[in-house]
């Protein structure tokens, strides 16, 4: 016998409007422009620019002609979508007046890892398969430059997705050419073999390259865990030899695929707001190109303009009607989505510069309060989810340099006398003390601890090791230095 039960419960949906929404507030003002021209590609009730005549409106308003349409066909309420919203030659406010030459505030950043490669196996004399066999292996290089996949495994993709049957030996003397490439250890598959890659690119008439990549491999383990006495014995050198392959070894790249950024073709990375500080007051204004010009197509009004002089008996004509309602729908709910995106971003950043004031006043990182999301979400009364999604994707140009948003949101560490500090004020502290300690006694997580407690910061020694991490700093033990 089945039991049967009655429960309620409150769920909250989100709407097909606010989630475009919400995808439009997380996109940055340098990929705004793309979503635009995709919003005009796929609704012709759209329309980019300005329209002299529309500034006309009172006088001669093309929608002025079905005003009273509702009264008439209240299925339609054509005048619902038109009437009384001067969407026609919107453009938004604050973006400043700025000149044409300077709207896009570019900071030069670089081309993708995969471009560079690309470019250099363009140069290889390959046969058909070796060059798939190529692009396959390119195509698995991941952003820190290693390929972690398997050989067997890229085979295997190689049969299954490109129907190309290979082997584990001609794929291997293909990824022996892309380690060729630059940048030097690109294409490893370990952090041994990226480091012996780097070595062997060095001068190989020099004895300490030459003994750097025995040490590198054959006591990678020793070396690894910094046990230099093992070395040493079996090896049979002195402290000063020893020192002097060390300082080779720690100067190569274990991540080889982030140096690219110096080597690759110009792009630009577009801030989303600008902050001046004019004689001592700061104004903050959004990037002009959150700021589109954007109105509802003139030739749609006249559809419905034609629609309303006519006898309404024909019924392709009625259809063309609902479709053209449908599209004003859509281009008036998107100039409002724009329209609200810059309201939101303003109002957020707003309350970040308030919140952060002498921060952006003066450039010093000491004069950064604790700041959490939830703070600036009561400031301006939005959701904590609303303003995790300015700040994870938005960036800031100060006369300091660009930062991204996220960067001014951390906790606070209490102080003896009861005060909260910045959480990234203690990791600066915690950095100036590793760098300053001494190389061949580093201090521990423990005597971190101590020692900022005796600076009058109330701080565990987990919170200490979680710190460190974050700094991508290593252990006491591996930051040893002969």
């Amino acid at each position: 016998m089945q039991k049967l039960s009655l429960s309620q419960s409150l769920q909250q949906k989100l709407s097909p409007q606010q989630i475009q929404f919400i995808k439009l507030l997380q996109i940055p003002t340098a990929e705004l422009d793309t979503r635009i021209e995709e919003e005009l590609e796929i609704n012709p009730a759209l329309e980019e620019g300005m329209d002299e005549e529309y500034e006309q409106k009172e006088e001669d308003d093309p929608y002025d002609e079905v005003d009273d349409y509702k009264e008439r066909d209240d299925d339609l309420d054509i005048d619902s979508y038109i009437k009384d919203e001067d969407y026609t030659g919107y453009k938004m406010q604050g973006d400043g007046n700025y000149a044409e030459e300077e709207r896009e505030m570019p900071l030069a950043t670089s081309s993708s890892l995969t471009d560079a490669l690309l470019q250099q196996f363009g140069y290889l004399n390959l046969t058909e398969q070796q060059r798939i066999v190529g692009l396959q292996l390119i195509g698995s290089i991941e952003a820190d430059g290693y390929i972690r996949r398997s050989l067997q495994a890229i085979v295997n993709d190689l049969a299954f997705g490109q129907n190309v049957f290979t082997s584990t030996e001609e794929v291997e003397d293909i990824l022996h050419k892309i380690q060729s490439f630059d940048p030097p250890g690109i294409g490893a598959r370990t952090l041994q073999e990226c480091l012996i890659l780097q070595l062997r690119r060095k001068d190989q008439s020099d004895p300490y390259n030459v003994l750097a990549i025995r040490i590198i491999e054959d006591f990678f383990d020793e070396f690894s865990k910094k046990h230099y006495d093992k070395i040493q014995r079996r090896l049979n050198i002195s402290d000063d030899s020893l020192k002097k392959v060390i300082d080779i070894i720690i100067k190569l790249n274990p991540k080889p695929g982030s140096v690219e950024d110096e080597a690759g073709a110009a792009q630009y990375l577009v801030p989303d707001f600008i902050l001046t500080n004019n004689n001592g007051k700061l104004e903050l204004t959004l990037n002009s190109k959150n700021a589109p010009e954007l109105r509802i197509s003139r030739s749609f009004a006249d559809m419905l303009d034609t629609y309303d002089k006519s006898k309404k008996q024909n019924k392709s004509l009625k259809e063309t009607v609902t479709f053209v309602k449908q599209k004003l729908d859509a281009a008036k709910w998107f100039i409002d989505a724009i329209k609200q995106r810059q309201q939101t971003l303003l109002k957020t950043m707003n309350a970040i510069v308030r919140f952060q004031y002498d921060f952006f006043l003066t450039g010093d990182e000491s004069r950064l309060k604790p700041m959490i999301l939830k703070d600036i979400a009561t400031l301006i009364d939005m959701d904590v989810s609303t303003v995790s999604r300015v700040a994870n994707s938005k960036a800031v140009q100060t006369e300091f340099g660009i930062y991204p948003l996220k960067y001014f949101f951390s906790e606070g560490i209490s102080t003896d006398t009861g005060e909260d500090v910045s959480s990234r004020e203690v990791k600066n502290i915690l950095k100036d003390l590793i760098d300053a300690e001494p190389k061949l006694h580093p201090l521990s997580d423990d005597k971190l601890e101590k020692i900022l407690n005796d600076r009058g910061y109330n701080i565990a020694r987990r919170t200490v090791a979680k710190y460190r991490e974050q700094l991508n700093i290593p252990v006491a033990r591996l930051r040893k230095q002969l």
